[in-house]
């Protein structure tokens, strides 16, 4: 609040005079005796002698007021309080009251320098103290009564008690006073001090996770998945295009990670549904548009941003052993990739007796990420597939077709094996084969694979993606990618001395001597089997004969030389659509007299339409349960031995 002459009315004022001189003060003095006498005889009434020192200034002419500037006030915040000894009651209430009127009042730092030409800084009262005179001139401590309660409540109504000679007597005091400042006297008793005011401490720092510890453990990532976050962040970009950081950034909404991350999955990667489009579609047998289809582009390019997914293929013939190796990581989730496929095909041939043992084992090593879509079985050759369980709505129905090459035995032990799907837009067919065994039955094993594309009857509802590039006497021209692996019985024409001598020479991975008597390269580069399939270079040793449970090759009396008789091939509708990544053998798992061999590749994949019957998400849930129990509990066996084996630990001391 201000004066009509513009001072506030509960503040300091610094002033500057321009003119110095005493006589200049008694003109000052005497004009100010004349107006307070004139006004006083003209109005009748007196002015209040509780008025403020601002208010009395409008009695000062007009020539002072001419040579006066306000000076602006910067607030800056109070200096660090010094110790001091304790305070009386009186002063207790006057810093009580003082810490009040601060919060209404800009206070300035009272060490600032002078300017060069003698302009004052306004000094803040100090509080009064026994025994001590203040520091500050009258002036000062006047505006400070004039200031305090108790002249407040001295003067109530407004009522003055004083007549006009008092009231020219105090106005040649307040010039005599102002001279004073003017001249650089009013501070010579020492230095102005701030009240003592309490400084403004910082809030403590607020923590930012406000998640609730349920929310925090329900959205935890687990912590096997950690790093593909990242590496999907950096080969795709998709995981920064995410719509909840802007609406939860742009409402200055407190969020963490768990937070942010659960926003994540609702709207970067499941797919916002229209009503509209939850009427029309049912999701078996769907819409013929390309465009919002459930097997579309859309769908494809959120899961495979660059369309392309990892295949794992594998072959093993198990010579019909009992015993199952005790770890299958080695063999399903070798070490070289840094991470796991998207599907996984394990063909067998030969198999083990409990079939249901081994697909439990493969459910547990390859834990809940993954599920069986479909497995089949041929005699003693089976076939496994199994695919990320957030995949499986995107599969048609699973086909499977068998045939048989040897008639005169009761068990199916030489045959072939085929899978078919659709996954969005790409057919795949997966056959596992087992050829007639022998070193020169070449002819047998070729008549076994043109039996084999021939019989074979696939697909039979799943309608083909491509029936213009199809042929009915071939089974493989009918799908868009073909994987055909197992045990194919192809052996090295060269006597067992002559392959001991090469292996001895090249013990790690040149074996391209080898590969010049394989009787398979020389058939498929003839054209007379495997028409237009492909083969990765081969990096590693024959997988067959080991003997059981050693690494050397067969010892026996029939000293069979060494072959690459597990195989596995491709082919494909649309060149480089399947790269080979990976090519190799598992030497590991030493419970047969073959070795597995496993391929990893890359594959193309084309978006779909809803117009195929869909699998709708169907894979086998007792065998999903049964293999993560078994999981689980071997994870509890491991610590409880681990932590045996620390309490068994004695010390000894010597």
């Amino acid at each position: 609040m201000s004066t009509p002459n513009g001072f506030p009315q509960h503040s300091r004022v610094c002033l500057t005079r321009s003119m110095e001189g005493g006589a200049v003060q008694d003109l000052q003095a005497k004009k100010a005796g004349k107006a307070a006498k004139k006004e006083a005889g003209g109005d009748g009434v007196p002015p209040k002698i509780g008025t403020p020192i601002s208010e009395t200034l409008k009695l000062l002419p007009e020539e002072l007021k001419a040579n006066m500037k306000i000076k602006s006030i910067t607030p800056r915040p109070p200096r660090k309080p010094r110790l001091e000894r304790a305070a009386s009651l009186d002063e207790k209430s006057w810093r009580k009251w003082r810490r009040f009127r601060t919060s209404q009042e800009s206070l300035t730092d009272p060490n600032e320098t002078s300017s060069s030409n003698g302009s004052l800084q306004e000094a803040s009262p100090s509080p009064p103290t026994r025994g001590r005179a203040s520091p500050c001139n009258p002036c000062c401590q006047q505006d400070s009564l004039h200031s305090s309660p108790d002249a407040l409540e001295a003067s109530p109504g407004g009522k003055s008690r004083g007549g006009a000679s008092d009231l020219g007597k105090r106005a040649s005091e307040i010039s005599s006073a102002f001279g004073g400042l003017l001249r650089g006297k009013g501070f010579a008793g020492g230095k102005p001090r701030l009240s003592q005011i309490m400084p403004a401490r910082p809030l403590p720092p607020m923590e930012l996770n406000v998640a609730s510890h349920s929310l925090r453990t329900a959205n935890r990532i687990d912590s096997d998945c950690l790093d593909y976050r990242h590496y999907s962040q950096h080969k795709f970009g998709r995981v920064s295009s995410s719509l909840s950081d802007s609406r939860l950034q742009g409402n200055g909404t407190l969020y963490d990670n768990c937070s942010t991350d659960s926003m994540k999955s609702t709207f970067s990667v499941l797919t916002p549904i229209r009503a509209k489009d939850v009427r029309s579609r049912s999701y078996l047998e769907g819409s013929l548009l390309a465009s919002g289809a459930l097997m579309g582009a859309e769908e494809l390019s959120r899961y495979f941003p660059d369309r392309n997914m990892g295949i794992f293929v594998a072959t093993w013939n198990m010579q019909g052993q009992k015993e199952l190796p005790v770890n299958l990581d080695d063999f399903l989730l070798p070490a070289d990739p840094d991470f796991a496929q998207d599907m996984y095909v394990i063909g067998v041939q030969e198999g083990c007796p409990d079939r249901r043992e081994w697909e439990i084992r493969l459910q547990e090593t390859l834990g809940p990420h993954y599920v069986l879509l479909h497995s089949a079985a041929h005699g003693v050759l089976y076939m496994s597939v199994f695919i990320r369980r957030d995949l499986i709505w995107f599969c048609s129905e699973v086909e499977y077709a068998t045939v048989t090459t040897r008639i005169v035995s009761q068990i199916k032990t030489k045959g072939a094996l085929g899978i078919s799907f659709t996954f969005f837009g790409t057919s795949f067919l997966f056959i596992t084969s087992h050829f007639t065994s022998g070193d020169s039955k070449v002819n047998e094993r070729k008549l076994d694979y043109n039996k084999t594309i021939q019989a074979l009857t696939l697909p039979k509802n799943v309608p083909d993606t491509n029936p213009y590039r199809s042929s009915s006497s071939d089974v493989t021209t009918r799908f868009d990618e073909v994987f055909w692996f197992g045990d194919f019985n192809f052996r090295l024409n060269k006597d067992r001395e002559t392959v001991d001598s090469i292996l001895n020479q090249n013990p790690d991975t040149d074996v391209s001597k080898l590969l010049v008597y394989d009787q398979l390269t020389s058939e498929m580069s003839r054209g007379s089997i495997f028409k237009g399939f492909q083969e990765a270079d081969i990096h590693f040793r024959p997988s067959y004969k080991f003997d059981i449970g050693k690494d050397s090759y067969d010892t026996t009396s029939k000293q069979r030389t060494p072959s690459y008789t597990d195989r596995v091939v491709f082919r494909s509708r649309y060149k480089d659509d399947i790269q080979a990544v990976k090519y190799s053998s598992c030497p590991v798992i030493k419970t047969s007299d073959h070795r597995p061999v496993f391929a990893l590749f890359r594959v193309k994949l084309r978006p779909g339409r809803d117009n195929i019957p869909l699998a709708a998400g169907q894979f086998d849930r007792d065998l999903y349960l049964i293999g993560i129990r078994r999981r689980a509990t071997r994870e509890l066996l491991k610590r409880r031995e681990r932590k045996d084996q620390r309490s068994s630990s004695i010390c000894s001391i010597s």
